[in-house]
């Protein structure tokens, strides 16, 4: 097998070699400066510690939710499960009131969306600007969770299902 190199910066070579990289997806909803609720579909989180526990949401700079996220003093985490692709699509989409259909109420000063496969409310506790990106770090003060399969994102599009490959284990 041959490797593919390309020549820094590669922008979309490095693009097109992350949507190879399956990931499940989150909504992440916060207030907005207006008072209303505000959320956006990530892919990139992952667990950050486990002592707190606390998450890392990256946001792009270009994101209408960008102001948001990085104001704001506490988050909700959404992940989402396999039934849950239609959700997924209203908050990657462009509708200026995402939340206008759903089945939500606040949780504080959180938006929290009824159903997700698990419900994670964080504090804010860092925002690392870094390139076209910042980094939120929230550590979580609550969450809640029922079993599921994930709703995966890969190669640019939803709906993936999760097969064992065999009983190893890691």
């Amino acid at each position: 097998m041959t490797a593919t190199r390309a020549p820094a910066p590669a922008t979309e070579f490095f693009r097109d070699l992350m949507s190879e990289h399956a990931t499940s997806v989150a909504v992440v909803t916060a207030r907005q400066p207006s008072g209303a609720p505000g959320g956006l579909l990530v892919s990139s989180l992952c667990s950050y510690s486990t002592r707190p526990p606390s998450l890392l949401v990256a946001i792009d700079a270009a994101s209408r939710s960008y102001p948001m996220m990085v104001n704001c003093r506490g988050f909700g985490v959404h992940l989402l499960g396999r039934a849950d692709a239609e959700l997924a699509r209203t908050f990657a989409g462009p509708a200026a009131d995402r939340f206008a259909d759903q089945n939500w109420t606040w949780d504080d000063d959180v938006p929290r969306l009824a159903g997700a496969r698990a419900y994670l409310r964080c504090a804010t506790s860092a925002v690392l600007p870094h390139g076209d990106h910042a980094a939120i770090i929230g550590e979580v003060t609550d969450l809640e969770a029922v079993p599921g399969e994930p709703l995966i994102h890969f190669r640019r599009s939803l709906g993936w299902s999760l097969s064992p490959i065999s009983s190893v284990s890691a």
